[in-house]
């Protein structure tokens, strides 16, 4: 049985080790794709199969050409993003309800409120996760 390809498709280059060689065309069309897709990198990369290690290099290399000035450290001031939320008292007369507050954090963490106190801490904690670890 033959294979056959269609005229569309490009044969991809491999290097001595057997690496595939994406042109760069190609690499900015897989790059493109993954900022409209919502997915994490992770998943993208799984989905086209290619090594996450190779597409974190590619986006990498991608965000400081677009950025060359701003150090590699330095977070966007838009990077998070705040919400207030207010409780009805009128809805709930008692106070705070057994279930409290969760709050989803990017990357699927979760924290669970219970208590007026915690509010602090959870405050302490996004501001520690806004400057880095």
């Amino acid at each position: 049985m033959t294979d056959m390809i269609k005229a569309d498709e490009a044969l991809l280059k491999t290097d001595g080790l057997g690496r595939v060689q994406t042109p760069p065309a190609r690499r900015e069309q897989l790059l493109d794709e993954f900022e409209r897709s919502g997915l994490s990198g992770i998943k993208f990369a799984t989905l086209m199969g290619i090594k996450y290690p190779t597409f974190a290099a590619w986006l990498s290399k991608r965000r400081r050409q677009r950025e060359p000035d701003k150090p590699m450290a330095a977070k966007s001031v838009d990077s998070m993003q705040w919400l207030e939320a207010v409780v009805d008292q009128a809805q709930h007369p008692g106070g705070p309800t057994p279930e409290g507050v969760v709050v989803e954090l990017p990357g699927g963490a979760r924290v669970h409120l219970r208590d007026t106190r915690e509010v602090v801490l959870v405050a302490a904690l996004l501001r520690g996760l806004e400057k880095g670890c």
